[in-house]
């Protein structure tokens, strides 16, 4: 028995090392791990986040069997990317400086994303859209993400951000009314250093 449980020990590690290094991630739990990256690198003001929200958003269409799990992706990615965040800022940014080190070391900024949706991988492989999308189209740099984010993820009070309302009717109607804190916008460069520990 001691001895089964001793080999149990010691070749456990080797099995789950023994997986092929190719196999991937299925398509739904690679979208969440997009997504929390996505997060961190928003909450943390990596230089790159941009161009990370570019190639995961291609990833995330190209790599989609179908138009439910697509939509589905669409939110399962968002609301990775909103709780990284919301994590990021109740740690107090804790680490964004090592954070923001891997992140732009990331060899997803290695892979090539083609006019009609095609992505060559950093591995070479290449992947094709189910059908071809202008990949000019699925991200506009917004210099405000951070601010947005913030508003967004702050809660409590109404704010508006864009076309989206984000309610809260747990509040009176007082509450509601007059602005409870106003919203300097800082220059971009400032926000991050403040962000960074």
């Amino acid at each position: 028995m001691k001895k089964t449980f001793v080999c149990l020990i010691f070749f456990l590690p080797a099995l789950f090392c023994a997986a092929p290094a190719q196999a991937q991630m299925p398509y739904m739990e690679e979208v969440r791990a997009l997504g929390a990256i996505a997060g961190q690198g928003l909450a943390c003001g990596s230089t790159k986040y941009d161009t990370f929200e570019l190639l995961a958003r291609a990833i995330l269409l190209t790599k989609s069997p179908s138009d439910k799990l697509q939509n589905d992706a669409i939110y399962a990615y968002s609301e990775e990317k909103a709780n990284a965040y919301i994590s990021k800022e109740m740690d107090g940014f804790y680490e964004c400086a090592a954070i923001n080190r891997r992140f732009d070391n990331q060899d997803i900024f290695k892979a090539v994303l083609y006019a009609d949706g095609t992505i060559k991988m950093p591995d070479g492989q290449i992947l094709t859209p189910r059908r071809p999308y202008d990949a000019t189209m699925i991200y506009k740099k917004n210099p405000d993400s951070l601010k947005e984010a913030k508003a967004i993820y702050n809660g409590g009070k109404e704010t508006r951000v864009g076309k989206i309302d984000i309610r809260d009717d747990n509040l009176t109607a007082l509450q509601r009314e007059p602005a409870a804190t106003p919203q300097v916008p800082l220059p971009s460069s400032v926000g991050r250093l403040s962000r960074r520990r």
